[in-house]
């Protein structure tokens, strides 16, 4: 039955599908529910073939009632017509790589009876796919030989076992173990959702035709560090030297961040940039011809968001240049063209993802080269002349497309939801700018509900983002959807305010370490600018965030706001507590609590709760790590204390985000009766 399913889903996944069978009347459209935006499918990072002329994306679709997903690879003509599906076992696959001679697909997936991910190798032409590795730690990350014999591949061994089947014997045995303690020394001891063992990652390589793996990295004296996403290491085009990252922190409160190289044969590893002390030095690519490596710098210490850095090395001279200096945006996602001239990435750019083009001799200043007219414009690939993407908006999840180097114009090359979309009736979205505190512009994201009248007087949920320093740009949520919001009889708002990425690192820095106080007076002010609208009841007002957003809508809780109610999921409730956080073991960029009560006092929200009045749901998950489930608790047990009116929504299996479709759908039905409880939606007619 799936793969009758798959088959039939397939028609919708080719470049000529935007004319489906039959125009979507518009009496017939809906609004999108929770349930409508989980039957979306979704589509990862592409992988673009050798010659340019074909892209691999991972296409994701969820069943509401198994509550599993299920991921099969598809390739598409980079130049349009029908997509192939490639896979169909019920495993997901996913870092899916194209052989170097681009007749053979390398992807992970846990099939059949493997206990833990596995490479995998298909050929282009058709056929079935073939197991390469057998490593009871499980492979990830895999990255083709430029010879195509091979792969190179991380895995999370103990250096201490010289045999795999030693490594598995370990895992059964802890597996199997009735004592379940964990022991560490220093920090950290956990990442976002789960707490870490006493294994190190490490590279190996290993042939196509199956042969036990070789070691690459262990015995170097270092490990690649390396937590989620994308593969942190890159190969040579030589197919001799390997650059990865390493964490050169011994002490494991101050972590430092630097590129190794080291041969592919393995041996001693060689620290490439250790100049660089105070910030992590990150995402190694080589250049085609070989000469260069592109890497991404930061040199703040403890502060994510400073703009990282381009820097291209000359691997004969060891010369660096920064080719993004005097740039005020973060160049991160970046890709070379195959003269090694220059590269491409996309930038949070002012609200939106945009594409960039860089001089990799730094000649030339970046250029832009998409406008962010239609949403942002993300993953770039290249091959040759080629660029493919990802492009979506805040109405619209991702799609396949092709980007024209020169003029900047987009091509759809997927329409995987076109169909669904066509059924919705969405809201009006529009990029608005006001002034803020200091006097600044800031920019807001307005989404009006499906057929708004602005004669009308509408409620306003204003929608509070996380990070800090991640701005929203124009890009669809699956966590926290808009679209789906607007849906219920809301004006809803996203602003971006001081902290927010992408408007100049100073903007971005202007709220450390003072959390609160700005970003509050610019949500005051996108309220006044909301209630001077003529189709905002200024009466019927709601603010919802999570994370940080979840932290500046505590710190709202406790001071003047025109809100009726609040939403708070996973809220940074009490700095002091945050100490338990994952990746609170190091040492903060100011100074630590015990030498600054003052800041506490002035930013913590639960310093203010003497002030707490307002109906408040929260929300929170047992398995969150970033921000511990003590923080909802303690909200929720002081609004209690206080006689505030108020829910606590527990999830004993989500982390920081609720992912699960059960669990999501089931979040966006407490909130919609929660926020409809106390801030009536849709419109009412304006007095006369």
């Amino acid at each position: 039955m799936r793969l009758r399913t798959l088959a039939l889903t397939g028609l919708l996944l080719t470049g000529a599908t935007l004319a489906f069978s039959g125009p979507v009347l518009a009496q017939q459209k809906k609004v999108m529910s929770a349930t409508d935006m989980w039957g979306m499918k979704r589509i990862a990072a592409p992988a673009l073939s050798p010659d340019g002329k074909s892209a691999v994306v991972s296409v994701s679709v969820y069943d509401l009632k198994t509550d599993k997903r299920a991921a099969d690879l598809w390739l598409f003509p980079v130049d349009g017509g029908p997509a192939r599906q490639l896979t169909t076992d019920p495993a997901a696959e996913s870092d899916a790589v194209w052989s170097p001679d681009g007749h053979y697909i390398a992807f992970t997936a846990k099939r059949d009876e493997d206990k833990a991910p596995q490479i995998y190798v298909l050929p282009v032409v058709g056929g079935e796919a073939r197991r390469v590795t057998t490593v009871p730690t499980g492979a990830r990350t895999p990255k083709w030989l430029p010879d195509g014999r091979g792969l190179v591949f991380m895995t999370r061994v103990w250096t201490d076992l010289s045999t795999w089947d030693d490594q598995g014997k370990r895992l059964k045995d802890r597996e199997e173990s009735k004592m379940s303690a964990k022991v560490w020394d220093k920090a950290p001891i956990a990442y976002f959702d789960h707490y870490l063992d006493d294994r190190e990652n490490h590279l190996y390589a290993t042939d196509i035709d199956g042969a036990t793996p070789r070691a690459i990295t262990p015995g170097s004296g270092v490990s690649v560090q390396y937590n989620e996403g994308s593969a942190p290491f890159d190969i040579s085009p030589d197919g001799k030297e390997i650059a990865f990252p390493v964490n050169v922190d011994k002490v494991g409160n101050r972590p430092n961040t630097d590129l190794f190289t080291i041969a592919v044969a393995g041996g001693a590893a060689t620290n490439i940039t250790p100049a660089n002390v105070t910030g992590p030095d990150s995402n190694p690519l080589y250049s085609p011809d070989g000469k260069s490596l592109a890497y991404n710098q930061r040199s703040l210490y403890g502060f994510y968001g400073e703009n990282a850095k381009l820097i291209v090395r000359d691997r004969t001279t060891g010369a660096t240049r920064d080719i993004t200096a005097g740039f005020d945006r973060s160049a991160g996602n970046f890709a070379w063209t195959g003269d090694s001239a220059s590269l491409y990435g996309a930038v949070d750019d002012a609200s939106v993802q945009r594409v960039y083009r860089y001089d990799a001799k730094g000649k030339a200043k970046p250029q832009r080269v998409t406008d962010g007219a239609n949403g942002d414009v993300t993953d770039v690939e290249v091959a040759g002349k080629t660029l493919v993407g990802l492009r979506q908006s805040i109405s619209a999840p991702g799609e396949l497309v092709s980007i024209d180097a020169k003029s900047g114009k987009i091509r759809d090359i997927s329409a995987a939801n076109a169909q669904a979309l066509a059924g919705f009736q969405m809201g009006k979205v529009e990029s608005v700018t006001y002034k803020g505190a200091n006097g600044d512009d800031i920019q807001m994201w307005v989404v009006y509900p499906p057929n708004f009248d602005p004669s009308k007087k509408y409620p306003a949920m204003m929608l509070v983002h996380g990070g800090p320093h991640n701005a929203i740009t124009d890009a669809f949520s699956y966590r926290w959807n808009a679209q789906v919001f607007a849906g219920w009889g809301y004006v809803v708002t996203w602003h971006n305010f001081h902290g927010s990425s992408g408007f100049g690192q100073a903007f971005t820095d202007s709220i450390n370490p003072e959390w609160g106080e700005v970003p509050y007076q610019d949500t005051m002010k996108a309220a006044d600018w909301l209630a001077a609208k003529p189709f905002i009841d200024k009466d019927r007002m709601l603010a919802a965030g999570a994370s940080y957003g979840g932290y500046l809508t505590s710190f709202i809780l406790g001071r003047e706001h025109p809100f009726k109610t609040l939403v708070i999921h996973a809220a940074v409730y009490n700095l002091y507590s945050q100490y338990a956080a994952d990746f609170s073991g190091s040492q903060g960029r100011f100074k630590e609590f015990w030498d600054d009560q003052e800041n506490i006092a002035r930013n913590s929200p639960h310093m203010q709760a003497g002030n707490f009045k307002t109906p408040t749901l929260v929300l929170h998950g047992e398995q969150d790590l970033r921000v511990p489930i003590n923080h909802g608790i303690e909200l929720f047990n002081t609004l209690q204390r206080r006689g505030v009116e108020s829910r606590l929504v527990y999830f004993p299996d989500e982390n920081h985000w609720v992912l699960k479709p059960q669990n999501s759908v089931f979040w966006y039905g407490e909130v919609e009766r929660w926020v409809k409880a106390h801030v009536a939606p849709g419109p009412t007619a304006p007095a006369s």
